[in-house]
């Protein structure tokens, strides 16, 4: 199970910070990831991280700005959302899968969701 929170209302230029945790013993078997899905849009990837958080992606509209990493005993990963812009706003989730067999890029990769958390930029 993935809970996602952290999200909230923010000006642009701001930051956030947002958490996934995750339940159960075996979290670093799972390759992670971050979505977002803005008003009207499609679910976009964002970043997504391996197993041991050696390698990271991190998609070309967010790149320089957020930063993933997890923190395996913990059973959390995180997302740092620096410079925010309007074009930010979206409900944010995060994803888990022990495979990623279509790319870990691309959402079908993932079987397990969180419930997803509100990131509102104002300009």
């Amino acid at each position: 199970q993935l809970q996602a929170s952290g999200g909230g209302l923010v000006q642009a230029g701001g930051s956030l910070r947002l958490s996934c945790a995750a339940s159960g013993r075996t979290f670093g078997s799972y390759y992670m990831a971050w979505f977002r899905r803005a008003p009207g849009k499609e679910r976009e990837f964002v970043a997504a991280i391996g197993k041991s958080g050696g390698s990271t992606t991190i998609d070309n509209t967010v790149k320089g700005r957020f930063t993933i990493s997890r923190d395996n005993a913990e059973n959390t990963m995180y997302l740092q959302m620096n410079s925010l812009k309007p074009e930010d706003t979206a409900v944010y989730y995060c994803a888990a899968d022990r495979d990623v067999k279509y790319g870990s890029n691309w959402w079908s990769s993932y079987v397990y969701w969180g419930q997803g958390t509100l990131v509102t930029v104002s300009s």
